[in-house]
């Protein structure tokens, strides 16, 4: 246990400080466990921890003193930024709901905490994509791959692969059971992305078929070659998703920069383009076609589509990928 005095103390017992206690009572929450999502909610905490200190906080150092009303002024000055353009809406959010999050590991109820952070911050996130997704052009996409191999990353390069043909999330192409998918690839014709996916959308409950072609089936050998000894996805053996992350991913990403490339996330959307292109034989909207002025039933069907490829349960967050109907 990570109490350092008693429970109605100071911070509620985790310390004097309340940058400390916080990540303390999260850990206990957390039952020592799930070390990214505790430091995801510690590092927010410590943005509010700091403001609750500022000029413009309430200057306390004690959660004993935090109420409802802390918790309005703080959601108050993250839509001030968000407005003057410092902080993004996301992040605005997501500090918010760490905030609560903690105060609940902290005070041990949910009595003081923000209902609904979007509505505090009276702002909506952003889910209509803007800008065109970056490596739709399957020769920067090669380009990066080969930098990661020259940069001795291969397992880097396999999850570029695997996302710029399946559409597949990071952690789903770390952890995709390769000898499985394989053999769907060669007795079906089409795979079951079900490792690593998100919300719990795994299983019988939440198949997620996609069909194969040349693309694919590539990426899937490509993998297998990346795939350390013994084990049937990316991770090595006794080696944690952290690890990998910390060992492959982060110096990926600065190779992914230097190649105009902002990150896996951005070869989903590419993949989402290009289905939407397949389906419905236009352009994305986001690349300027026009289907969904011209055929809403086919737009519609295409958007369901690779809703379902991409392992989303709402049609609408298909815009964040390949941008609005108009």
């Amino acid at each position: 246990m990570a109490l350092v005095g008693r429970r109605d103390g100071r911070n509620f017992g985790y310390g004097r400080q309340l940058s400390y206690a916080g990540p303390q009572a999260l850990k206990d929450l957390f039952g020592g466990g799930h070390y990214g999502t505790v430091k995801a909610h510690s590092d927010r905490w410590q943005a509010f921890a700091r403001w609750c200190r500022s000029d413009h906080g309430p200057d306390l150092n004690d959660a004993r003193q935090i109420d409802r009303q802390t918790l309005m002024d703080y959601a108050r000055h993250l839509r001030s930024q968000v407005e003057q353009g410092e902080l993004a809406i996301a992040t605005a959010q997501n500090r918010l709901s760490s905030v609560n999050r903690t105060m609940a590991a902290l005070r041990g109820d949910q009595y003081v905490r923000v209902a609904s952070p979007s509505m505090a911050l009276g702002i909506q996130r952003i889910t209509v994509r803007t800008a065109a997704p970056q490596g739709q052009d399957r020769d920067q996409v090669m380009r990066i791959i080969n930098a990661l191999r020259e940069h001795q990353l291969p397992c880097a390069a396999a999850i570029v692969y695997l996302a710029r043909a399946t559409g597949m999330r990071l952690r789903e192409a770390i952890l995709a059971d390769l000898p499985r998918l394989k053999r769907e690839a060669e007795q079906y014709g089409k795979i079951n992305i079900q490792d690593g996916t998100k919300g719990g959308r795994s299983g019988a409950s939440a198949p997620r078929w996609i069909w194969v072609n040349d693309h694919i089936r590539e990426a899937l050998s490509q993998a297998e070659l990346a795939s350390p000894v013994g084990s049937r996805n990316l991770l090595s053996p006794n080696e944690s998703y952290l690890d990998l992350q910390q060992r492959i991913v982060r110096p990926a990403r600065d190779i992914l920069h230097t190649h105009n490339l902002k990150g896996f996330h951005e070869l989903r959307a590419a993949y989402a383009c290009e289905r939407y292109e397949q389906i419905t034989h236009y352009l994305a909207p986001i690349n300027g076609g026009r289907c969904g002025q011209l055929d809403l039933r086919l737009d519609r069907e295409a958007r369901l589509q690779i809703s379902y490829e991409l392992g989303h349960g709402r049609i609408d967050v298909v815009s964040a990928y390949i941008g609005s109907r108009a």
